[in-house]
């Protein structure tokens, strides 16, 4: 059989696993690549290539060795001047080279958001060495946060609340950062009401949106998310407007995960990344297709469909707490039991071949049939604290 496309996906950690399922289903050849061997997407993928995305002569083989139809970003941290390269010889990147290029760094992403477009955002100034943060902390005040310009899953990103904090976080932003850019963003900490990921999908024909999503961080990473985030006609309509703004300045068609922070009926900007979204991963079982499926569909061309959540639903993390390469995850029989039949309960379980402090090793899903998305957050939390890693060495 003739797959449908031939996909090469730049990282192969669980979104990239969810996206190869997804694509797989539409009858795409997906080749999964990562800097180790057995990421999670590899293991569903067709093929797959172990090399460092920040290798730029390894990523232009693997373009150049399986010439794809499609190539298709999982993480920030990638050579992108490769991806324009080679989108200017012909390939397509998903959503765009420029996109990618833009969004791999929290600088070019927020200049683009608050000079070029206007979006409201929090004060913000760059930092290059320890001096010039102290010196933008002074200008902006405290309390403030400060996180690489480039990395991940909030690795690096801490709260200021003093200058006696400074160079703690200095330190702890340089420890986190990915790829070769030693630089920092510090920002005014937002007296926000709640914060809420916007799935944004700019398709064929036009741009869609599913229903926000609320999700709670800790080290500057989620540990829980829920959909529908409760809130005002007007401060949805304002996300959407943002959203569409700035996804229509990336170009390309895929989905975007589109961060605000939300106080009343005011809603700031925060951040962006053109590919599904981890809050995002409630969509599996609160939505009929989920952030993957989308981000597939528009990538293809495909129709999409306008997106509800008719019931409460919620996601809860399940995290390790040390490094090992030996270990199980127990207890999935009493995490798959709901609490009533009220409830529906899923539990995804990433693959990871290792594990690390703080690394998410799966998910709890939940949804409720009636009930609120507290409701469902409550379930979420139960199944997941029921989910174990038995550490063997």
């Amino acid at each position: 059989m003739t797959p449908t496309a031939k996909i090469l996906l730049l990282g192969s950690g669980e979104l990239g696993r969810e996206f190869v399922i997804s694509a797989k289903r539409l009858g795409c050849h997906v080749i999964a690549c990562d800097s180790y061997a057995a990421a999670p997407a590899m293991q569903v993928a067709d093929e797959y290539e172990v090399f460092s995305m920040l290798d730029g002569e390894a990523l232009r083989a693997a373009i150049e060795k399986h010439r794809p139809d499609h190539v298709v970003p999982e993480v920030e941290a990638i050579r992108t001047e490769i991806l324009a390269e080679v989108e200017a010889e012909g390939f397509h990147v998903v959503p765009s080279a420029r996109a990618a290029q833009l969004t791999m760094n929290r600088d070019a992403i927020r200049d683009l958001a608050a000079s070029e477009l206007g979006l409201a955002t929090s004060a913000f100034e760059y930092a290059e060495t320890r001096e010039e943060l102290r010196a933008a902390t002074a200008r902006i005040g405290f309390p403030l946060v400060v996180k690489p310009v480039m990395s991940s899953s909030g690795k690096g990103q801490s709260t200021v609340k003093d200058a006696a904090g400074i160079d703690a976080a200095w330190d702890y932003a340089a420890a986190g950062m990915r790829g070769d850019r030693l630089r920092v963003i510090a920002e005014a900490f937002v007296d926000f009401d709640y914060e809420i990921t916007l799935l944004t999908v700019r398709h064929k024909d036009g741009v869609a949106f599913c229903p926000p999503i609320g999700h709670r961080q800790e080290r500057g990473d989620y540990r829980e998310s829920w959909q529908p985030a409760a809130m005002s006609d007007a401060a949805l309509a304002s996300a959407q407007d943002m959203a569409t703004k700035v996804v229509d300045a990336l170009g390309g068609h895929g989905i975007f995960g589109v961060e605000f922070f939300v106080k009343g009926d005011d809603v700031i900007f925060s951040e962006l990344s053109p590919r599904p979204h981890d809050t995002g991963m409630v969509t599996l079982v609160s939505q009929s297709l989920s952030e993957f499926d989308l981000h597939a569909r528009a990538i293809l061309g495909l129709p999409i469909p306008a997106m509800t959540v008719p019931h409460a639903s919620a996601n809860a993390v399940l995290l390790a707490d040390r490094d090992a390469a030996d270990f199980t995850i127990t207890g999935l029989a009493d995490a798959l039991v709901p609490p009533n039949a009220n409830a529906h309960v899923d539990v995804r379980i990433f693959g990871k071949p290792v594990t690390r402090p703080w690394r998410r090793m799966g998910i709890a899903l939940a949804r409720v049939t009636e009930g609120t998305t507290d409701e469902a957050r409550v379930v979420a939390a139960a199944a997941a604290a029921k989910l174990s890693i038995d550490y063997r060495g």
